[in-house]
């Protein structure tokens, strides 16, 4: 981007954004884009936590309008992943939509107003750019800051819900050989269910959690599940012996009156092949070419149920163009207000209507006829959907 002043040293968007303090962040993007694409507005909107909505970061605790998070031209763009121009009633300007997103993990939309016939290719690739600066520098002012995770709140979260967010690792992540997209519900007041991943030079391990009971018991449960694991993880130890350690800290802790269930899995980036511990309840699901499939596992033990409780691995295979969905007890399990059970079939159902669609709008479709078939937004069981798209690696991936 062409600095004001050639006569002065040209400080990059990125190092700008760097240097900004953590709640001045979009102070900081507007004179930016002033200066140097004469933006007319700049508007940074921040998905919330049910994925219904684009909320403007604003003075806090006010926030503004919130727009739709699926239509419109800011929806568009957040769903779709893509920019979108906005033509307006102004003839003097349009908006540029930029999708807001950090290796493959959706935060929002950074709307950008500009004179009218500027939104050129170039240009809208160079904001492309700076909205993936401005992420970044979003994801790390979150340590400092409560201003962005407060700006995504259409409503206070439980005390469970806010324990349980902080837990997770993002709703995305996104590489080569593979793209994640995952979604919690009920979103403000989730208690035991949990995603988790960490990837590495060649593999990729993925763990999906529901602590037993609900509310601050199931978190505090689920917490613990979930940090034994990553310490065991973190210390180079097998998927089986990662569970082995977790199953040991919460039977230590609760002396079996309670568990978590547990599904993990290792994805050897190179081969595709997969290492997995079946742990309790969440379902394991393969969409291939036009066949979906529940990949049959070795129903052991929940973590923590009984005392030194020996795993043991299954290896199955993944294949460019696969699509793997878990999914917790609170989604296969939930039953209609006459009973019905939100099974297989109805899960089959999902699953085929939005194979064209990406990872992340998978797994908020599952969500969204979950609550269909449930009859109100207002569920009575945690549900946790994991949904990745697997493309293996190719001679050009990075190491």
């Amino acid at each position: 981007m062409d600095a004001v002043n050639a006569c002065e040293p040209v400080v990059s968007a990125e190092s700008a954004l760097r240097s900004a303090p953590p709640h001045a962040l979009v102070a900081t993007a507007r004179r930016l884009l002033a200066e140097r694409v004469g933006a007319r507005e700049v508007i940074l909107l921040l998905a919330d936590y049910g994925l219904t909505v684009l909320q403007p970061v604003t003075h806090l605790p006010a926030t503004g309008e919130p727009v739709p998070a699926h239509d419109g031209p800011a929806g568009s763009a957040f769903a779709g992943q893509t920019p979108v121009v906005e033509v307006t009633r102004d003839p003097r300007t349009d908006v540029v939509h930029l999708p807001l997103t950090v290796r493959g993990d959706r935060l929002g939309v950074l709307s950008v107003r500009l004179p009218a016939d500027a939104a050129t290719p170039a240009k809208v690739l160079e904001l492309r750019d700076f909205a993936t600066a401005l992420g970044h520098e979003v994801v790390t002012a979150g340590r400092d800051t409560d201003l962005y995770l407060q700006a995504r709140r259409t409503r206070r979260l439980t005390l469970a819900a806010e324990m349980q967010w902080q837990l997770l690792p993002g709703r995305g992540c996104a590489r080569e050989e593979y793209v994640i997209g995952a979604h919690l519900e009920p979103a403000y007041a989730i208690g035991g269910d949990n995603f988790d991943w960490s990837t590495g030079a060649d593999d990729l391990v993925l763990t999906v959690t529901d602590g037993m009971g609900q509310g601050i018991e199931a978190s505090l449960l689920t917490s613990l599940a979930v940090g034994a694991l990553r310490n065991a993880r973190r210390a180079g130890i097998g998927l089986a012996d990662q569970a082995c350690l977790a199953d040991q800290a919460l039977f230590a802790q609760y002396g079996g009156k309670v568990y978590a269930s547990t599904l993990l899995l290792r994805f050897d980036l190179v081969t595709g092949r997969v290492q997995a511990v079946d742990a309790g309840s969440p379902q394991l699901f393969r969409v291939r070419g036009g066949s979906i499939e529940q990949i049959a596992l070795e129903a052991q033990l929940p973590l923590g149920m009984f005392e030194e409780t020996d795993y043991r691995e299954q290896t199955f295979q993944v294949e460019p163009g696969d699509r793997l969905i878990v999914v917790s007890t609170g989604v296969h399990g939930t039953r209609s207000a006459v009973g019905d059970l939100f099974g297989e079939r109805a899960l089959r159902q999902v699953l085929s209507a939005t194979r064209p669609a990406p990872p992340h709008e998978c797994a908020r479709a599952v969500v969204s006829g979950l609550v269909e078939h449930f009859g109100s937004g207002d569920l009575t069981a945690d549900a946790a959907v994991v949904c990745l798209d697997w493309n293996g690696r190719t001679l050009s991936a990075p190491e």
